[in-house]
């Protein structure tokens, strides 16, 4: 029986309940993580999925709120952890791994060919050739368009930055901003910069980039900027004074043709009007065609601290939620996509294009720029991608001070 815990009297209370002959009979999973109430909804249900495929199992999840979560985490993990317990792929999960806090799972993955059936995923759940939890649900980012501004420039959809950058030509042309984006809260610039340098120089650049190990001063960021300053004339002129949701209005009503965000906007573009007939999405088109094409899709994912007490059923509930029809249900709950290539989506157009641009992606999943790098080397490289969007002259500053703040931030 699910067992969602939230204070410690109710704590004590499973405890004394554990007691009882019927309850001593079962293995308990402690189970910390910080859902909302939807996400909280999908995951109860989940759980009494396994509860009833493992009888002898009881879960016992304890909630927490986000922020609340975020200290919680680096104090449980030293102290009282968990069998389980919710965080982030890629470089966020990576103190927790090199801190020995998180465990190895990588038999957890070779057991159940989770290299292919999570094949997108591996590059972010993969740490010195081993993997330290499992993915269960992503969504996408890409470029979100407008079809009738297409139509009115006589545009083609781009596969190539070139295409792109010629497209933007002829929107200006008929001033129409060829790409938006609201920058007053700086991380809708992340996003535009992450797809530039994935593109330029790949995943392995881009994360060893937000990982400290490359400078900010190398000919690599160089040429992403490169590739920016390119559309910077083209992009909505008064960005960093607007939010994405005031960038999301232009797109819907034709006064900006481009928008670089994830799928969760499509709600936002839908409210203002915009329908599956007008409303376009691509992939970020190729700069370096020798680069393997990544993505950017932030990845929710479920850990085994190094403490856990009863490793063998966390492995066993890592296992399950790793199935193609588990990720299914869960991800319908949720309004996102799952990351095992064997499951199903629904008949959303975005949904479905997000599923079938992350399930066959060959060069590894970004989780965004935030989430890569630490919090203040990400506050700092998005003032500086805005400042560069506003003035592209100061290029040479901008990269100057982010080298200054990487030398610092990652001693």
């Amino acid at each position: 029986m699910l067992h969602l815990k939230k204070s410690a009297p109710l704590a004590l209370g499973i405890a004394l309940l554990a007691g009882t002959s019927a309850m001593a009979q079962q293995r308990t999973l402690n189970y910390y993580a910080d859902f909302d109430p939807i996400p909280l909804a999908a995951f109860e249900a989940l759980i009494a999925d396994f509860e009833a495929a493992n009888p002898d199992i009881d879960v016992v999840l304890q909630n927490f709120d986000h922020e609340g979560y975020k200290t919680a985490i680096r104090n449980f993990l030293t102290t009282d952890a968990p069998d389980l317990a919710n965080w982030y792929a890629g470089n966020r999960m990576a103190p927790f791994v090199n801190s020995g806090q998180f465990m190895d799972v990588s038999d957890v993955w070779a057991d159940n060919g989770l290299d292919e059936s999570l094949g997108s995923a591996i590059a972010s759940m993969t740490i010195d050739g081993k993997q330290w939890g499992v993915p269960y649900t992503y969504y996408q980012w890409g470029i979100y368009f407008n079809k009738t501004a297409y139509e009115q420039v006589g545009a083609e959809v781009p596969t190539t930055y070139d295409e792109f950058v010629a497209n933007c030509e002829l929107f200006a042309a008929a001033d129409i901003d060829c790409l938006t984006t609201g920058t007053s809260a700086l991380w809708p610039g992340a996003g535009i910069f992450d797809y530039l340098n994935l593109r330029t120089n790949g995943y392995e650049y881009h994360m060893a980039l937000t990982s400290g190990d490359v400078a900010w001063t190398d000919d690599g960021v160089r040429e992403t900027f490169a590739q920016w300053a390119r559309i910077q004339p083209y992009i909505t002129e008064n960005h960093a004074a607007i939010d994405w949701q005031d960038a999301a209005t232009l797109l819907v009503q034709g006064r900006a043709a481009n928008y670089v965000m994830g799928n969760f906007a499509v709600g936002v573009f839908k409210d203002g009007g915009m329908t599956d007939e007008t409303l376009g999405f691509m992939p970020f088109p190729t700069i370096n065609p020798d680069v393997a094409r990544a993505e950017e899709a932030p990845t929710d994912t479920i850990h085994i601290p190094a403490g856990a007490t009863n490793v063998e059923d966390a492995k066993t509930f890592l296992a399950f939620v790793a199935q193609a029809d588990v990720q299914t249900k869960l991800n319908e709950a949720l309004g996102q996509l799952p990351i095992n290539s064997g499951s199903t989506v629904g008949s959303d157009p975005f949904i479905t294009a997000g599923f079938e641009l992350l399930s066959t992606t060959p060069g590894g999943i970004a989780q965004f720029f935030d989430r890569d790098a630490p919090a203040e080397m990400a506050k700092l490289g998005m003032e500086g991608f805005q400042e560069f969007m506003v003035i592209p002259d100061n290029l040479d500053d901008i990269l100057a001070r982010l080298e200054q703040a990487r030398e610092r931030i990652y001693q």
